[in-house]
């Protein structure tokens, strides 16, 4: 029986410093941790098929996360595999520089924290 095991844990960051948009802050979140993982090795070290044997599971937690678009950020998630996406309360909200040129409606600017974790199925089913 296959076994799913944790293979790449990583932390990463996005902040929207302009627009107040918590999708933005949680897309650059999970882009900042992806840039410090390497996939490839994950083919050659199990013999996987990505759609079957990899799972990203991504806890993302930014102020106002009813307002985040789960599609935008899953299609940050660059690999072809099963992407399980929970959106929490949480990150950061801080006092910026309100422009409206930039499209501000406020001076808040939105950090968002991603976690993400890539399983990895082992064994034959």
């Amino acid at each position: 029986m296959a076994e799913w095991g944790r293979y790449v844990i990583e932390i990463g960051m996005g902040i929207d410093q302009h627009g107040q948009n918590p999708t933005k802050a949680a897309v650059k979140a999970v882009r900042d941790a992806i840039t410090r993982v390497c996939t490839v090795g994950l083919l050659e070290l199990f013999d996987l098929d990505f759609e079957k044997d990899v799972r990203a599971e991504v806890i993302i937690g930014v102020p106002y996360p009813q307002g985040v678009d789960v599609e935008e950020v899953r299609k940050a998630i660059p690999l072809k595999c099963e992407k399980v996406v929970r959106i929490v309360e949480g990150g950061l909200k801080g006092p910026g520089i309100a422009l409206k040129e930039f499209g501000d409606k406020t001076d808040e600017m939105l950090i968002a924290v991603a976690f993400i974790t890539l399983y990895v199925r082992r064994g034959k089913e």
